[in-house]
Formats: C-alpha cells, sequence, structure tokens
C-alpha cells in the first residue's frame, strides 16, 4: 500500500488524485491520512502508542536492574495490565537497542570428595521441586573475586519457591561457613518445617562429620548427587550463574565487606522481592510463598 501512496504523490503533477485512486484501487481519504502522517510521523496513532509502549518497556527493563530480556518484560507489563504481546515486546527492545542478560553457559567444575564417615544417599534423583515450601532445600558454595582477595558464599534455597531462604559468606571455605547457612535457614524457616531434605554436591564440606551432626541437630536429612556429576546440584548451580551475570560480574568490588554487603542487597532487595522467576509462573519467590501459605490456608 505504502509503495501505491508514493507513486500517487511521484506523479500528482501529472495525474488526478481521483484517477490515480481509481486506477490503482486504493480510496482517496486513504491516500490523504498516509500523506498526513508521513509529512507528521509524530502525530499518528501508531507513533504515539508505539512511544507510550517503548517508554513502558523500558522502564520495566531499568528497574529490573537492566538485566530482564522480553519474557521477563513482557510478564511485568502484563501484570500491570498492558496488553501487548511478546512479540511486540521484543521488537520495542530490538528499536531502544536494549536487551536482557543471559547466564553464560554453565561449565563444569569437579567436585572434591571429602571422607567417608558415613553413607549419604541422593533422595532428590534431580526432581528438587516437590510442589511444596520446605520439602526440599538445595546448598552449595561459590567463590567470588574481589580486590581485596577471594570471599566464599554459601546459599541455602527452597526448591519449591526459588526463594534464597538463607547465606553466609567468609574468606575461608570451611564447614563452619555452611552450618553458619543451614542455623541461619532454621532460623528463618522455624520448627515448623519438618522432614527437610538438603541437598548438596559431595564437597568434602558437605561430607564431613560437622555437617553430618549440623544436619542431625538442626532435623535435616542428607541429600547427595554423585561425585563430579554438577547436574545432580544443578538448581543451586544455576543460581550462582544467575548472581554472578546479573549482578556480580557488572561490579567491581574493592573490599570483601563490601561484596558480602553487596550480595546480601541484591538477594534480599531484588531477588526474593522483585525479580521475576519463569520457574514459579513469573511470580517473586516472596509472592510465590504467600500465594502457597494462602492455598495451605484455605484448605485447612
Amino acid at each position: 500500500m505504502n509503495e501505491k501512496y508514493s507513486l500517487m504523490r511521484a506523479e500528482k503533477a501529472h495525474f488526478s488524485v481521483v484517477r490515480m485512486a481509481r486506477l490503482l484501487h486504493v480510496s482517496r481519504s486513504g491516500y490523504y491520512t498516509w500523506v498526513k502522517t508521513s509529512e507528521h510521523p509524530a502525530a499518528s496513532p501508531r507513533a504515539v502508542t508505539r512511544r507510550r509502549l517503548d517508554r513502558r518497556v523500558r522502564a520495566a527493563w531499568v528497574n529490573s536492574h537492566r538485566t530482564y530480556g522480553a519474557p521477563r518484560v513482557h510478564a511485568v507489563l502484563t501484570r500491570a495490565g498492558v496488553a501487548v504481546d511478546r512479540k511486540t515486546v521484543a521488537a520495542s527492545m530490538r528499536r531502544q537497542g536494549i536487551c536482557g542478560v543471559s547466564p553464560r553457559r554453565f561449565r563444569p567444575v569437579t567436585t572434591l570428595p571429602g571422607t567417608r564417615t558415613h553413607s549419604i544417599p541422593d533422595r532428590c534423583l534431580r526432581r528438587w521441586d516437590r510442589h511444596r515450601v520446605n520439602a526440599v532445600w538445595v546448598t552449595d558454595i561459590t567463590y567470588l573475586r574481589t580486590r581485596e582477595g577471594w570471599v566464599y558464599l554459601c546459599g541455602v534455597k527452597d526448591a519449591c519457591s526459588r526463594k534464597i531462604i538463607s547465606t553466609a559468606m567468609s574468606t575461608t571455605m570451611t564447614t563452619d561457613l555452611v552450618a553458619t547457612a543451614l542455623h541461619r535457614a532454621r532460623a528463618i524457616r522455624g520448627d515448623t518445617a519438618e522432614n527437610v531434605v538438603i541437598h548438596s554436591d559431595r564437597g568434602a564440606q558437605f561430607t564431613s562429620q560437622q555437617m553430618h551432626e549440623c544436619c542431625q541437630q538442626l532435623r535435616l536429612d542428607q541429600s547427595m548427587g554423585r561425585t563430579g556429576v554438577c547436574w545432580d546440584n544443578a538448581m543451586i548451580e544455576s543460581q550462582w550463574s544467575v548472581l554472578k551475570s546479573e549482578y556480580y560480574d557488572r561490579h567491581t568490588f574493592d573490599t570483601v565487606t563490601e561484596a558480602i554487603h553487596g550480595v546480601e542487597r541484591w538477594i534480599t532487595g531484588f531477588y526474593n522481592t522483585k525479580r521475576l522467576n519463569s520457574a514459579i509462573g513469573y511470580q517473586t519467590p516472596v509472592e510465590f510463598e504467600a500465594s502457597q501459605a494462602a492455598s495451605l490456608a484455605l484448605t485447612a
């Protein structure tokens, strides 16, 4: 249609608009509307709608710490009552030159097992989500670089809600680090969390006698994947990938203290409370746990 209108404008000095509209099978009103909008594109309804959508898309992207891609931006707009499809959101992001942050491809790290003091089975078999909060917790340790030196982060995550329940950070990677995170998780969840499975890899910190005694004290059932098989603990491994790609690798930390405070702010102030998680229906972990608690209250 644009080609026909362009031809009419080019030949209007030689032929009447009425005749050209009849020969090209277009309407005169359509031609004059096209002329008006092409001369003043900012005034067209489509341009106004597009600019309004672009502003909303950019705002959602900025509020996500500039990490959301089209699916999560689309989820934000849907929650706000904006009727738009995902492809339109993706087109808006391309038009504005903005994009989400994708985690780097996971690279397996061989686990160094500790001394075998007791037999620990794999109670999950890669089925961590049991559709119930406090059924399975997953834990692991990752390392973070600062200009002052390395800092180690141990986290405990609920496999159902995807909420990071607790963390512990230190400059040494010992079982004390894991025990601190587990004690914090138990204090946060309380004694109502019964028969909780705590799943980890077979690193020395998790197979130690100290870890075994800690889990017995906190009434947690230990579960472990196979040695060197990263996929058996993939849920928490992928969590570290998200943390590093969306937050840590985009900042520089001079001191260990600065890194600890920054990670804790990201987890409590953004990941648990604001970041939409596709695995739980584009809700935040806090929202998901609240809705599940409400559902259980209704059925009780």
